[in-house]
């Protein structure tokens, strides 16, 4: 009779495959659930590069980088601090899953110790986390996306002179100062291709994807950009929020609130946690509780202000916002952007912020502050 793993890990995107790889490499059994184990990942992947933590070595996952990417508010800025997206093949590759015994199949039922697949199969382990990620909610703010991938040569009319837009929220997209606001994200893709994408941050719901594909074309007009025939369209909607609901099962990743509520980022997050998780298993420990400690949920309870004073903020303010959001210097960015622990770094930048900000975007933000209290 085989022994029972020590860990299963149900979903193998970014996050449970990091979480499968590590906990391998620790000496821990691990066994791995997921429907397409080896489907390469979809979906565009970006992080700030000094968030990719240690442990990944020397292994280049990156497809292209922005040394020094650009932000337009009210005006233009240059961020020092490198930018990049992703290599999903490479990152992929990296996270190996030597000596993790792989299960295809749809999970229908999750317990702490055991995963049913649809077809009625059973997995046991002493622990099981829940990786699958989110899928979209009515009831959870969302970040919605439309964008396209073109040749580095099409795409320059868009970008002004640059490598590229962090964010770009200058209304040329063909919207009015009350209508709910969107930005450009424009990022190369390495290969000389260049993804131009129409973003909503946050909306309770999001801007419909047809209206940002409406939005997109617009903007590119405006800026000279004409798009060849058969374009490649990547279509984005996912929750900012972790599910309300609570569960006997723990999570990592995405679906255990790792996405970071003001920008959608999850990825380096969770590359970053998964060695502290991992530990706490190797140890017996609750995982839950390593991922969250008091410090890290005091972050999130902030970021939760500042996700709610994004759904309240006047249209017409937004570009104010992140204008003087990105006047601060970079490390109180950093803190607010990745400091998921950092309790007097985030505090920081939002006094910073506040005082910063425009009178009638300073009432917003203590609205909202004053509603978490």
């Amino acid at each position: 009779m085989n022994a029972v793993p020590d860990l299963a890990v149900v979903g193998l995107g970014p996050a449970g495959r990091a979480l499968a790889h590590r906990a391998a490499v620790r000496g821990l059994d691990v066994v791995a659930v997921d429907p397409h184990p080896d489907r390469p990942w979809q979906a565009t992947y970006a992080a700030w590069v000094d968030e990719i933590p240690g442990w990944l070595g020397d292994c280049d996952v990156w497809r292209a980088r922005l040394p020094r990417p650009r932000v337009h508010g009210i005006r233009e800025r240059i961020l020092d601090r490198t930018y990049g997206v992703l290599d999903n093949v490479a990152l992929h590759r990296r996270l190996d899953l030597t000596g993790v015994r792989v299960v295809t199949g749809f999970s229908d039922a999750l317990t702490p110790w055991s995963v049913t697949l649809r077809d009625g199969t059973r997995v046991d382990a002493h622990r099981v986390i829940d990786a699958r990620g989110l899928q979209p909610d009515p009831t959870l703010a969302e970040q919605t996306a439309f964008g396209v991938v073109v040749p580095a040569v099409v795409a320059a009319p868009a970008l002004g002179g640059g490598d590229g837009w962090f964010m770009d929220w200058r209304p040329d997209n063909g919207t009015g100062p009350d209508d709910p606001p969107s930005f450009l994200y424009a990022v190369p893709l390495g290969e000389d291709t260049v993804l131009l994408e129409e973003t909503c941050l946050v909306g309770s719901p999001g801007l419909p994807l047809g209206e940002l594909r409406r939005r997109l074309d617009a903007r590119l007009a405006a800026r000279g950009v004409e798009l060849p025939a058969n374009v490649e369209v990547e279509r984005v909607r996912f929750p900012v929020q972790a599910p309300r609901e609570s569960t006997s099962v723990p999570a990592f990743g995405a679906r255990a609130g790792l996405v970071h509520p003001g920008t959608g980022y999850s990825v380096a997050a969770s590359l970053a946690a998964v060695d502290t998780v991992v530990e706490s298993l190797a140890r017996g420990h609750d995982p839950s509780k390593a991922l969250w400690p008091w410090h890290a949920r005091t972050v999130r309870r902030l970021r939760d202000i500042g996700l709610s004073a994004l759904l309240d903020l006047e249209p017409s303010a937004t570009a104010g916002f992140f204008d003087a959001f990105f006047a601060l210097p970079i490390a109180r960015q950093r803190a607010y952007l990745s400091g998921r622990t950092d309790v007097l770094g985030t505090t920081a930048a939002m006094w910073s912020l506040f005082r910063a900000a425009e009178p009638g975007t300073r009432r917003t933000l203590a609205r909202a502050g004053a509603r978490r209290a």
